[in-house]
This record gives C-alpha cells, structure tokens and sequence, in this order.
C-alpha cells in the first residue's frame, strides 16, 4: 500500500506542478482510501504533504518569471487567515461530513473546469492594477474552505488571480504554488490542536509528490493546456463521484466516524506502519 500510496503521490506532484493545483484533491483520497486515515488526520496531513509540495515548486516557477510575489503575497495573507478559522472549526464537523462536502467541491471543480472555454493558443490575459479588496475577499473564502475540508484551493486560486487579481494565466499557476503553500501550512495548525500527523508517512508521501512536481514544472511547456485541464477534469470527475456515494452511504448506514470511533480507525489499518511507536 506505500508504494501504491508514494506512486499516486508522484502522480499528485505532476500535477501541482503542472496546473498550480489539485494536490489535495488527490492526496486525500490517497491517504483515506489507499492508506486507511481517518477523515480528520488525512485532511490535515494532506495540508501538509500540499504545502510542502507547493512551497518546493514554487522555486522554478519563480527561476520562470512566472510568480506575481505582490498579488500573491496578499492573496495568501487574507487566505491564510481564512484557513486558520477553518481548520479550527473543523472540529466541530464529522470526519464523514467534512468528505463529503470535499467529495462535493470535487464535483463542483471538475464541472467548472469542463465548461471552461479553451483558450486561443498563445494567448495571455491583459495584465492589470491589482484590486485588492476583490483579492482580499476571494482569499478569505478560498482559505476557508482550504482549512475546513483540507483542499489547497489551487483550482480556486489561479482563476481568483486571473479574475480579481489581473495575473496572466501563466503567472497565476506559479502563483497560486506561493498561496497554497502559505494557506496549507496554517490550516494545518488549525488542524494540529486536535489531531495527530504520522511524520514518517508524511515525509515519505511528501518526498514522492516532491519529486512528481518538477516532472510537472519541466512538462508545463510541452503540453496542451486545454487537453490537459479537460482529461483531468474528467478524472477528478468521477473520482469525486465515487467518493461522495462512498461517503453518502457510510453516513446513510449510520457508520460515520463519531470521535471515539476515529482513534480505533487509525490504529487498526494503519499499525503495522507505525507498530513501533504505539
């Protein structure tokens, strides 16, 4: 299951590297259905795996050129602040519920992506004055659902930027790399005062999608953007729709992750992986 859970982080790299988002749309999934996390730790430690990720890719894109360090320093400061409110309510919300609303905003994203127009080749939006209370507002929304459902918004910030900030496509998905590391590392410690981090699953699923977003970064040039957002609009399509019924029918059954049930989960699939420190 590690190697599988490190290929798909790899896989998860790619892509952040390559669109400026949807890490954790797949490193949730990842961490609950392929390692066996509870809700809770696996959105918090998807905050952290994506924002490490993030925070190493943004280095190259900015080596490009393609980082707007003004828009996306104050994009994030009001993100940031989003998330860390998000991240602390999000105890007062079940595990199940807080998958389904993140299944939910899988199938939002993916149906936003598909109705999106392609863009003419070569074509680049009109660089304009930021407005900044437009980006302020935009930020504080997108961070809070970054720190409530454990998302890193990348799908949300590169159109914020586009739209509100006046940022080229192409500087905005370096950008948003800069956003998304700076909001998932504090909807994290929204999260870190009521739930545990296995660290060493964590650097070791960090260290694959590390490596999968310089493959990302190298392939931005080479490839169709229009074809590429469509194919993975399709997938985060239908996995969206598999996890919602997944997590529809658990809270139907009346089997959702009440606390005292959340502690039994993380021990029993995920012992023989940390055997040695329980």
């Amino acid at each position: 299951m590690l190697i599988l859970a490190a290929a798909l982080s790899f896989i998860m790299g790619i892509t952040l590297g390559l669109l400026g988002g949807g890490g954790s749309i797949l490193t949730v999934p990842i961490l609950t259905e392929v390692i066996g996390l509870p809700g809770k730790e696996a959105i918090a430690t998807s905050l952290l795996v994506v924002g490490a990720t993030a925070a190493i890719s943004t280095f190259p894109h900015a080596r490009a050129g393609n980082v707007d360090w003004s828009t996306g320093l104050v994009f994030a400061v009001f993100a940031m602040a989003g998330s860390y409110v998000g991240g602390r309510l999000a105890v007062f919300i079940s595990a199940t519920i807080l998958l389904i609303l993140f299944a939910l905003l899988m199938v939002v994203t993916a149906a936003a992506m598909l109705r999106k127009k392609a863009d003419p080749p070569g074509s680049e939006p009109t660089e304009r004055k930021m407005s900044v209370p437009k980006v302020a507002i935009e930020g504080l929304v997108v961070g809070a659902v970054t720190g409530l459902v454990g998302a890193g918004g990348g799908f949300l910030v590169v159109p914020a930027l586009v739209v509100f900030g006046g940022v080229p496509m192409r500087r905005a998905v370096g950008t948003s790399l800069l956003v998304i590391a700076l909001k998932s590392f504090t909807g994290y410690f929204g999260h870190a005062a009521h739930t545990t981090i296995d660290w060493e699953l964590t650097g070791l699923v960090t260290a694959a999608a590390v490596v999968g977003t310089f493959v990302g970064v190298a392939l931005v040039r080479r490839l169709d953007p229009n074809v590429l957002r469509r194919a993975f609009a399709y997938f985060v399509l239908v996995m969206g729709v598999l996890f919602m019924a997944k997590q529809v029918s658990v809270l139907v059954s009346g089997d959702a992750h009440p606390e005292e049930a959340a502690e039994h989960a993380r021990l029993a699939p995920y012992a023989p992986l940390d055997a040695s420190k329980r």
